[in-house]
């Protein structure tokens, strides 16, 4: 299950990737997410994992890993969203002196929630949108 979100942010795209590629940022504009903690040391890279804790909707200490990193271009992570496994990729284009971020998520339910997963589906995608406004709002703020 595959779903995409594209937005455009008024900030270059070098200071985008930079703000997203440090996974532990993400509590600033995923309001699902108390923490995210780097456990490897160094800048972060591919295989550069972390530990994330969700609050929404339940709960849950997650693990996260980069495993594609294209600096100012591609950066895609493996982990879990809402306790399903998840690839998310994040696709960076410079437009114009702002940045097209094109983010993809793609679930991989376990084979019994296949019948219910097409329902948490479009809440998934409206809350992954939302988070994504407001990654919007904080770096045209900066």
């Amino acid at each position: 299950m595959k779903f995409t979100n594209t937005i455009t942010i008024g900030r270059p795209r070098t200071t985008v990737f930079a703000y997203l590629a440090n996974l532990e940022n993400l509590p600033q504009w995923n309001y699902a997410l108390a923490e995210t903690q780097q456990l490897t040391p160094g800048p972060p890279g591919v295989g550069t994992r972390y530990r994330q804790t969700r609050t929404i909707p339940v709960h849950a200490v997650e693990p996260l890993e980069i495993i594609e990193f294209t600096p100012d271009q591609r950066l895609t992570v493996q982990g879990t969203l809402s306790g399903l496994p998840a690839v998310l990729t994040y696709v960076l284009e410079a437009t114009d002196g702002a940045t097209t971020l094109t983010n993809t998520v793609d679930l991989h339910p376990p084979r019994p929630l296949n019948l219910l997963a097409p329902i948490a589906l479009s809440r998934i995608k409206s809350a992954v949108a939302a988070n994504l406004t407001a990654l919007k709002q904080l770096l045209e703020q900066s």
